[in-house]
């Protein structure tokens, strides 16, 4: 009975995992497939389409314009939750879980509705469509998503730490910068790497507050147009592989934190 069980987990397993990670490994395969369609049989490999890519002018340009607001914008996001999240945490406010819901609130909201609330707000207040744009509104869907983290993370040990390095002679900023931040890095790297994946796959936002300079995700949707083809799917893998890189990286900190 146990190996039945067994299998059955085991084969359950791969389902799922194959359920999510096929259409994956089938972009990735067609991107290196050697003639102009994307379709079997596979006549690969070929690097032929990822030259293309890197050859494309507009498209490294929205992919250094993508990772430059996915930098900025996670930063700006972090530092904003941590703040926020620290105020919350340390002082009595009025009203403070109302202000809580109030932050977390874009959570739930659709991100077309907040893009075009965004869209309508710019342009009555004159700022142009731009990358600042889409960062700020990059900004608006992660400072929630880093707020919780934080948030979350912070209990009652760090105020003892804190409070002992006050009666010590520290200063509040120094409280904060060399013991708040230090005791709350694994909180703040995964806000700082979660918003990058988001910002970084993000279309809707992009899309509705960028003109002239894109990200990568919208200039893969001009792509698409026109029709697939092996073109899009190695964009889409290149995508893809920095996700990936984000993600080991952050778990590799956190490994050699636990580590130290």
């Amino acid at each position: 009975m146990r190996a039945v069980i067994r299998i059955a987990a085991w084969l359950y397993a791969i389902a799922v995992y194959g359920f999510i990670f096929l259409p994956v490994v089938v972009l990735v395969l067609f991107s290196l497939q050697a003639t102009s369609f994307p379709i079997p049989p596979f006549t690969g490999p070929s690097l032929r389409w990822y030259q293309a890519v890197l050859s494309d002018t507009r498209l490294t340009s929205a992919l250094v314009n993508s990772l430059l607001v996915a930098v900025l914008s996670s930063l700006a996001s972090v530092t904003l939750g941590f703040l926020s999240a620290w105020g919350f945490a340390r002082f009595v406010l009025l009203g403070s879980a109302l202000l809580r819901g109030l932050i977390t609130l874009p959570l739930t909201v659709s991100y077309l509705i907040i893009g075009m609330g965004l869209l309508v707000l710019f342009n009555w207040a004159g700022v142009p469509k731009s990358l600042i744009a889409a960062g700020i509104g990059h900004v608006v869907i992660n400072l929630p998503l880093c707020f919780a983290i934080i948030y979350s993370q912070m209990g009652d040990h760090q105020i003892n730490i804190e409070r002992a390095a006050r009666d010590l002679g520290a200063a509040e900023w120094k409280v904060l910068l060399m013991i708040t931040v230090p005791v709350m890095a694994p909180a703040i790297f995964a806000g700082f790497f979660l918003s990058m994946t988001f910002s970084w796959d993000e279309f809707v936002i992009s899309f509705l507050l960028t003109r002239f300079e894109t990200t990568l995700p919208v200039e893969i949707w001009n792509l698409l147009r026109s029709g697939l083809n092996p073109k899009t799917n190695a964009v889409g893998s290149l995508v893809f592989a920095v996700s990936i890189v984000l993600v080991v990286f952050f778990e590799l900190t956190l490994l050699r934190r636990k580590q130290a």
